[in-house]
């Protein structure tokens, strides 16, 4: 069974940057050794669980294919980079969507992690080896400036959503029950996953990644699902938040 990962990086960083001395790539940011970079993080703990590995950039693209070409070397031969051009005008989805276009006609599921997670090893191969659909959560307190909110309505169905302002959310119906999303998903169907991003208009297109998630996982029950929760689980949106994830896991 080919399973193909997609990692998408083409944010400009801007919270994070505040905290750098000069604008840096997020997830090519390390104090150390190159090997504490986010990126690297996600693609040696994934690099043995799967047979591609889909690198989505768009800001400072070049700075990523040249980290990739010299500090991941001992693992690129997995990698394809994929340039967004659109990173500073579109929302995240896009960068999904072209991540999408190139995974492999061969794949049987396609694994989808946001590229400013840090995580634990275990919780990355209970999402990869999971025999069905994978929702993940984390135990993080939701917070609108930062959490992407999960719930699911009274026929437990799921629902997203996300304050791109960082400001207030909103949920207008009953809810069974209410998670902080864990960022990480698998398709263990990627002919419906292409067929979705076929019939995107314009606007989902320009849209957050939540569009196609959405899209994909609304029409499925709770229990048809895997949901993993995710036991060490860093949103890296400054710096702050890197320190505390790398000094937490012991990296």
């Amino acid at each position: 069974m080919m399973k193909s990962l997609i990692i998408t990086v083409a944010g400009m960083s801007s919270r994070f940057n505040r905290d750098t001395k000069e604008d840096v790539l997020k997830c090519l940011y390390h104090e150390g050794a190159t090997s504490k970079s986010l990126l690297s993080q996600q693609v040696h703990m994934s690099y043995e669980l799967v047979d591609e590995i889909i690198v989505v950039g768009g800001y400072k693209y070049e700075d990523l294919v040249d980290f990739i070409r010299k500090e991941l070397k001992d693992v690129n031969s997995k990698m394809k980079c994929v340039y967004n051009e659109h990173y500073h005008d579109y929302g995240s989805g896009y960068s999904l969507l072209k991540g999408i276009e190139v995974v492999s006609e061969k794949t049987d599921e396609i694994i989808f992690i946001e590229g400013d997670l840090f995580f634990n090893q275990e919780s990355l191969e209970s999402i990869i080896n999971s025999p069905k659909n994978v929702i993940s959560i984390n135990n993080e307190p939701i917070k609108s400036d930062k959490a992407v909110v999960l719930y699911f309505d009274e026929q437990h169905y799921p629902h997203y959503i996300y304050d791109t302002n960082h400001t207030c959310l909103e949920i207008h119906e009953p809810f069974t029950a209410i998670y902080n999303s864990g960022q990480m998903w698998k398709f263990q169907d990627p002919t419906r996953v292409w067929e979705i991003c076929q019939f995107l208009t314009p606007e989902q297109e320009q849209g957050t990644n939540l569009e196609i998630i959405q899209r994909y996982f609304g029409a499925m029950k709770e229990n048809w699902l895997d949901i993993v929760e995710i036991r060490k689980w860093y949103n890296c949106n400054t710096v702050d938040d890197y320190r505390r994830a790398i000094k937490e896991l012991g990296v």
